[in-house]
């Protein structure tokens, strides 16, 4: 298994989808790391020599921030964000979508599971009013 970034990346797979697998490297980059190096995109990477592993980890160190970099990076810029008091960062703190999208229905994958507010108790408050 080759690895490459601090990724083991899947033998199975094509050159060009492989290297997705890596934090920071998408479709774009990709094609243009494989097309820099020369290299045929339908290889799969369980038929790379080592020489070829090694070329490409080069490249993607010197060049490109990714993996553990990257993220660090982005982690600061929203730390600066929040530390500044942006809007933008106030949103981060809170948890809430960033970038302008409705927050009063939807936003559940920001937001998480639903926390029904009211209808705490349910059976046992209607039948204690009952009572009465």
């Amino acid at each position: 298994m080759a690895r490459v970034a601090g990724v083991d990346l899947p033998k199975n797979k094509r050159l060009d989808i492989a290297l997705r697998y890596i934090y920071g490297i998408g479709p774009v980059l990709s094609d243009a790391i494989i097309e820099e190096l020369n290299m045929d995109p339908a290889k799969r990477i369980k038929d790379l020599t080592e020489a070829e592993v090694n070329q490409i980890n080069n490249l993607i160190t010197k060049e490109y921030k990714v993996e553990g970099d990257l993220r660090r990076e982005i982690q600061a810029n929203i730390k600066r964000l929040i530390d500044i008091g942006s809007y933008r960062g106030s949103r981060h703190k809170r948890n809430l979508p960033v970038r302008g999208q409705r927050s009063k229905t939807n936003a559940r994958t920001r937001r998480g599971k639903r926390k029904t507010v009211g209808a705490g108790a349910g059976k046992a408050a209607q039948a204690k009013g009952a009572k009465k």
